[in-house]
């Protein structure tokens, strides 16, 4: 089987990492890839879709795995559906539940899925007085994409306006914020619940939790992810069960029929209110860096799971995952988040060659290849990934590799999984 995979980050070389290990993959393509990825497969620099189905259909490629949320909302699948190529990812009416929050709300307010109370407005008077029945703090979100960046958490009713109407103004995000969503804040902890889906059917993956803030404790500004770890103690049968009925079943049942199957991984972003999972939001892909803990759990082939899944045909696979745990640590460029870097070339110890070779390893997001170098050229260069019987045995792994790898002004946080480690001693 030859696949394809859309996008260049750590994610994309997740993905290319587990299909490597597949027997039934004979070889890999990556649109476009990155510099690392070349360790993988085959890089293909085509950005336009047809484009893209035309070279798919020229290679005889079987299966395309759609990484990014941009593509998606784009409209890539419907491109290569009506072309009968087979790709795993939702259509662009599927792909609404990330790409509007104005639409992923109101799907959730249908079919009585929890979430927090809001309203949706492109007035501002509106959203004023709806800010003024809430107590602080209050949440506003711009309606579309913007790179993970378009929610603001606001400490007071005043700034929670000011938000809005940066928002509504087009100031703050353009386009994406020319309708907001403004909800009740939930106090809890956030979880990461991935499920695998084919229109009908499912496979639920090990919750995992992710690191958003640049510094450890927390601290610092908000980032595209600073580490994962999975599974996550957190959560127990109780809560998947819940999870699973209130949210994740009534959602593919509920998109099926509204006339617009989910196929794709759809991953609910979760607040745990003393006990009771409420949907913060949906995306329509893997995050990341989540992905890069999960796809080492996996014990099923992964080009199986994924031509399975694209194929409407998961119920004929029994999904297996290892017992282990996962633990990865984002390296990122020395400016980041705030502004781009140097190039700067990456050196890696000899060691995690021999001694670390089954503990941990490195998924390359940022990187590219100059003059035969790989140099960390993007904001969030790689990201270490330790594995162990413990978390605190994978974080360990994860963090010896860490000290492994050499980059000019690389930055990383260093109490990844401290949750868990915290709260259930692991």
């Amino acid at each position: 089987m030859k696949v394809m995979v859309v996008g260049s980050g750590g994610r994309e070389y997740a993905i290319g990492r587990a299909l490597n290990k597949d027997n039934d993959v004979e070889k890999i393509y990556f649109a476009p890839g990155n510099g690392a990825t070349l360790q993988l497969g085959e890089n293909i620099e085509i950005s336009d879709y047809d484009a893209l189905a035309d070279y798919v259909e020229k290679e005889g490629i079987d299966l395309t795995i759609v990484g990014p949320e941009a593509p998606l909302a784009g409209g890539i699948v419907d491109i290569f559906k009506s072309r009968g190529l087979k790709i795993f990812g939702p259509d662009k009416k599927a792909a609404q539940l990330e790409g509007s929050k104005i639409f992923m709300k109101n799907f959730l307010a249908r079919h009585n899925i929890p979430t927090a109370r809001y309203i949706e407005t492109d007035s501002v008077e509106k959203a004023f007085r709806f800010i003024d029945t809430l107590e602080a703090p209050i949440v506003v979100k711009a309606d579309g994409l913007c790179a993970g960046k378009g929610v603001i958490i606001a400490p007071n009713a005043d700034e929670a306006k000011r938000a809005a109407s940066e928002m509504l103004s087009g100031k703050a995000f353009g386009e994406a914020g020319q309708k907001i969503v403004v909800e009740e804040y939930l106090d809890g902890y956030e979880l990461s619940l991935f499920a695998i889906c084919d229109g009908k059917d499912y496979v639920i993956l090990p919750a995992a939790q992710d690191h958003k803030r640049l510094l450890d404790n927390d601290e610092g500004p908000n980032t595209g992810g600073m580490g994962a770890y999975a599974p996550t103690p957190l959560i127990d049968e109780t809560l998947y069960k819940k999870i699973e009925e209130r949210i994740i079943r009534p959602t593919v049942e509920g998109m099926a029929d509204e006339g617009m199957p989910f196929e794709g991984v759809l991953f609910a972003g979760l607040m745990i209110v003393n006990g009771e999972p409420y949907t913060l939001e949906f995306n329509v892909r893997f995050g990341d860096p989540e992905c890069e803990v999960l796809m080492p759990l996996l014990k099923t082939p992964a080009g199986e799971l994924f031509d399975k899944a694209a194929s409407g045909r998961l119920d004929e696979l029994d999904v297996k995952f290892s017992d282990q745990y996962a633990v990865g640590v984002v390296m990122a460029s020395k400016h980041y988040p705030y502004k781009s870097s140097e190039p700067t070339e990456i050196i890696v110890d000899k060691i995690v060659h021999t001694e670390l070779a089954d503990k941990a390893h490195i998924d390359y997001a940022g990187v590219s290849l100059i003059d035969g170098k790989l140099m960390a050229t993007g904001g969030r260069v790689l990201v270490c990934v330790g594995l162990g019987d413990t978390i605190k045995e994978a974080r360990d792994n994860a963090y010896m590799l860490c000290g492994q790898v050499h980059f000019a002004g690389k930055q990383f946080r260093s109490d990844i999984a401290y949750q868990a480690l915290r709260d259930a001693k692991a």
